[in-house]
Order: C-alpha cells, then structure tokens, then sequence
C-alpha cells in the first residue's frame, strides 16, 4: 500500500508537521521524547502527526 501526498494537500502537511516539530521542541518533555516525536514525525508524517494530536507532549 503506498499513499502519494503531492501539490496543496502535500504543502499543507508539510506546514503542520512543522509546526508539530516546533510545538514538541518548545514542549516540557524530556528530551528523549522529544526525540522520539521528532523520528516519528520525520518518518512518518501522516501518521506520526496524527498520533502527537492525539497523545503529543502538551505545554
């Protein structure tokens, strides 16, 4: 199964999973968690964005 993300639906995940990345580093966790959302961002974005909405570091 492969999921192709291109044109304004790819730019418009690129921007939140970015904004995803600061929010996690601006973050009171630990920074092996930190790293952790990060790899899982980068890895994958789809998903990985989804799961730090759901369970991501808050403040």
């Amino acid at each position: 199964m492969h999921i192709e993300v291109t044109g304004l639906l790819g730019l418009i995940l690129l921007i939140l999973v970015i904004y995803a990345m600061v929010k996690v580093v601006q973050s009171g966790a630990g920074t092996g968690a930190k790293v952790l959302w990060i790899v899982l961002l980068l890895l994958l974005p789809i998903l990985g964005f989804i799961l730090w909405l759901l369970f991501g570091p808050k403040g």
